[in-house]
């Protein structure tokens, strides 16, 4: 069983799958999964082992939600960095900057939960669909910027789904296994100045630049 047997509804039983959460999420961060069980989990969290088993049913169960909560969590700090952008018409470079190093502080923050919650967390359908929905809203956010700026190449959608990916998994693979002889810096500023070249070519004449086209 992969998904919690209730959902909280008072503010009190909210608070006590917080602290759930919040206990797990630094256990696996410190201790691994195999290491990490429930028990250690609600004493953590100083709930009994029995309030834990209302809302999650085994350490699977929690590994699906908490990456729930980091895939929110994600979302809204990609979506300040669009706001942003469109606050203060930011150039190519600066936007591209600001959201790979978003990217990169999701990953190093919590560096072996990130690991375990993407490399090992069961895959729902629901959780699944979440995150392809969240990748096709920031590929959104970022072709409306690149309209904006009048670059993207002929096809600004597409090659902002591409770059959303290609973030995501060129930072997943450096930030994580950092090479020998490299450091995270470099790694998060080469990844900028590779997708600022493969963006910055101007969008098509024949589309309106400036506004999404229909």
């Amino acid at each position: 069983m992969l998904t919690p047997r209730k959902h909280p509804r008072q503010q009190r039983s909210r608070e006590t799958v917080a602290a759930i959460l919040e206990a797990a999420a630094q256990l696996f961060q410190r201790h691994g999964y195999t290491a990490t069980t429930t028990n250690k989990i609600a004493e953590r969290a100083g709930v009994s082992i029995g309030s834990l088993y209302q809302y999650f049913p085994n350490k699977d169960a929690l590994l699906v939600a908490l990456a729930e909560h980091y895939l929110t969590q994600s979302a809204q700090q990609v979506a300040q960095v669009f706001a942003r952008a469109g606050e203060h018409r930011l150039p190519l470079s600066a936007l591209l900057a600001d959201l790979v190093e978003c990217v990169a502080a999701l990953h190093t923050d919590r560096p072996r939960l990130h690991r375990l919650l993407f490399d090992q967390a069961p895959r729902t359908p629901d959780l699944v669909t979440r995150f392809r929905q969240a990748e096709q809203q920031i590929a959104q956010a970022l072709a409306r910027e690149l309209r904006r700026v009048g670059a993207g190449g002929p096809d600004p959608e597409l090659n902002a789904l591409l770059a959303v990916q290609g973030i995501e998994a060129h930072l997943h693979g450096a930030l994580l296994d950092v090479p020998a002889g490299h450091d995270t810096t470099g790694h998060v500023r080469a990844v900028v100045r590779l997708w600022q070249h493969a963006l910055s070519a101007p969008c098509d004449p024949s589309t309106p630049c400036g506004r999404t086209a229909r």
